[in-house]
């Protein structure tokens, strides 16, 4: 990649992050046009990689909430029955999504080696998964009265799918987790909280064990991070605030829509 293609990506995955529109998808689509012949297993390395800027964000805006939350878990046994309940989904919801996640990777890379996916096939298959992420946006609630701290094992189970279905680009992780949260009647804010944070350590594991023997760092590929980093840091506030009071499905939908149409233009 060149220094322009390097900082519209880093400056999309840093303002896509924060809504519920599928950042990969964004990345995918973005990457298709700027890379010739380009696979869907490297869009993907690409996209997790871009992550890394906006997991470091996150870091910063919910410092607070992981410092207690590492506390807690470091005195577990002492704990509340509500916070040990908090504990056990991220645990529960961490090793479901990133089983999942990394069997559908091995899927997409197994169906490369016997299928032709070309741009035109990738764009497609984008702007299907994006239609299903804006229905189910929209099919969702707003929210019950449920706290986090009523969380339990089904909520940790079917959050935890959600996000690891996540790893197909166009399948958005937050607007995925955040519907399913909500369909369970749990607090809108708590559902947004929490899908954030659920996405931490899945991000981090995925670089290590993903990227670790394949990616090479070049002074392009530092500079998407660096931009996906700022941007992420400056919009993340406003961005989440946006994300509890906007109707994202329809314009998902319509994104989609654009998507296919796309496609007849890619040869």
């Amino acid at each position: 990649m060149d220094y322009i293609q390097a900082l519209i990506l880093g400056v999309t995955q840093g303002i896509a992050e924060w809504i519920p529109i599928s950042s990969e998808g964004l990345t995918a689509i973005l990457a298709v046009n700027f890379f010739e012949g380009i696979t869907a297993t490297e869009i993907i390395r690409i996209s997790l990689y871009l992550h890394i800027g906006t997991f470091l964000a996150a870091l910063i805006y919910f410092r607070k909430d992981l410092w207690s939350l590492i506390l807690k878990t470091l005195n577990y046994t002492k704990e509340s029955k509500g916070t040990r309940n908090i504990i056990n989904f991220y645990v529960v919801a961490t090793l479901v999504s990133g089983g999942l996640g990394y069997l559908i990777l091995q899927g997409i890379a197994g169906l490369e080696d016997v299928t032709d996916f070309n741009g035109k096939t990738i764009i497609i298959i984008l702007g299907f998964l994006l239609l299903v992420t804006g229905v189910l946006q929209l099919r969702s609630k707003s929210g019950g009265e449920r706290e986090a701290k009523d969380i339990n094992m089904v909520d940790a189970v079917l959050a935890g799918l959600a996000q690891g279905f996540a790893a197909l680009p166009g399948l958005s992780r937050s607007g995925l987790t955040v519907s399913t949260l909500l369909l369970r009647n749990v607090d809108e804010n708590e559902s947004l909280k929490m899908s954030f944070i659920m996405s931490l350590p899945i991000v981090l594991m995925g670089n290590i064990f993903l990227q670790s023997k394949n990616f090479i760092f070049t002074p392009e590929s530092l500079l998407a991070l660096l931009f996906s980093f700022v941007f992420g840091l400056l919009t993340i506030h406003l961005l989440l605030r946006a994300a509890k009071k906007i109707e994202f499905g329809w314009f998902v939908i319509l994104f989609a829509l654009l998507v296919f149409a796309s496609a007849y233009v890619i040869s």
